[in-house]
C-alpha cells in the first residue's frame, strides 16, 4: 500500500501534488499544501481526496519530501 492511499500519514501543512478530477486522464499534477482532508475513510486505493490551500480539490498522488 502505498502512504499517499492512508489517511494516517496525510495532514492539513503537508505538501504533496494531487491529481484533479478533470486532470485524470492526462495525469497532470499540482502542488500545494494539505488545507482539508475530504476522504472519510481511512484507506482509497486511488488516493485521499484533499482540498489544497489554494482551493484545488484532488487525490493526493505524491507526497514532497
Amino acid at each position: 500500500m502505498s502512504e499517499h492511499t492512508v489517511r494516517n500519514n496525510i495532514k492539513p501543512g503537508l505538501p504533496v501534488e494531487i491529481v484533479e478530477k478533470q486532470n485524470q486522464r492526462s495525469g497532470k499534477l499540482t502542488a500545494g499544501e494539505v488545507q482539508t482532508i475530504l476522504t472519510p475513510g481511512q484507506v482509497h486505493p486511488r488516493g485521499i481526496k484533499v482540498r489544497l490551500t489554494t482551493g484545488e480539490v484532488g487525490r493526493v498522488q505524491r507526497i514532497i519530501k
